[in-house]
């Protein structure tokens, strides 16, 4: 897997190398009108990409969890597009395909609207969203997040602080889930940075985290667009750290076992802008 995940870098490298002599001036455009430049840290639409666009991401898993990765392969077809009155919608469909056998399935809908920023392609925004999740174990989850990003010519940044509430008695009361990403532009129409999540902080505190402790994931993230093109590519992947283990997870009547050892997860996703 980590060939596979190099050889990936040295490709995007080398046809980001054959395309940096295309005029300058299309560098913004570009890079200010992607979708989704994040895997794990999503945002409203800037103003310069309101257009609709299809995304497929993929990612394959070892022991981890919802919702820092699937543990096994899955595979996830989702729209995002601009509303009107600074409303952006995202839905997803997903499919996985378990480490230790079977087919599950995911979808999420959810509503974000911007209420600071968000007038001008360039500068911070900041927003909150509304949303619901059918996860791949069954688990009905309706959830809200905080959203942030800041973006210019050479950076892209992004936060979010996001609520959850599953309908699972076994569920914690409250989730809070949160994540960041930072990208720096390196050539052309090439970014990379990190992205880092934590799942479950309150297990650092709560010795008696009802699903298991925390869990923090941190990895490079790269994006990349080709000029004058619709698509546009995001990577993005890393070890996950069981930081903790709760009550939760030992004994007898345990309801969520956790694995015994730190995990990693793969992510990627193609998107494709509409006119």
């Amino acid at each position: 897997m980590q060939k596979l995940y190099f050889t990936f870098i040295l490709l995007v490298a080398i046809v980001n190398l054959a395309v940096a002599q295309q005029v300058a001036g299309n560098d913004v455009n570009g890079t200010l009108s992607q979708p989704q430049p994040f895997l794990f840290t999503m945002s409203t639409l800037n103003p310069q990409g309101r257009n609709w666009s299809l995304n497929y991401s993929g990612g394959y898993g070892q022991r981890t969890v919802t919702a820092i990765g699937f543990d096994g392969v899955d595979q996830n077809f989702s729209a995002k597009g601009y509303l009107g009155n600074k409303f952006t919608l995202m839905a997803m469909l997903g499919t996985g395909f378990a480490n230790n056998g079977g087919v599950r399935t995911m979808q999420q809908a959810e509503v974000l609207r911007d209420f600071i920023g968000g007038k001008q392609p360039m500068g911070f925004r900041a927003g909150a969203s509304l949303g619901f999740r059918r996860e791949f174990n069954s688990d009905a989850v309706a959830f809200s997040r905080v959203t942030a990003a800041y973006e210019v010519t050479n950076w892209k940044l992004g936060a979010n602080l996001r609520f959850e509430k599953a309908f699972d008695s076994h569920r914690d009361g409250l989730d809070l889930i949160t994540s960041v990403g930072v990208h720096r532009h390196i050539s052309g129409q090439f970014f990379g940075g990190f992205e880092a999540v934590g799942q479950d902080l309150e297990g650092f505190w709560e010795a008696d985290e009802a699903e298991g402790g925390a869990r923090l994931l941190i990895g490079p993230s790269l994006n990349y667009a080709p000029v004058n093109s619709r698509l546009a590519f995001s990577l993005c992947g890393g070890p996950i750290i069981y930081a903790t283990r709760s009550a939760a997870t030992q004994g007898q009547f345990a309801y969520r076992e956790l694995p015994t050892t730190n995990g990693f997860t793969l992510k990627f996703n193609v998107g494709f802008r509409f006119l």
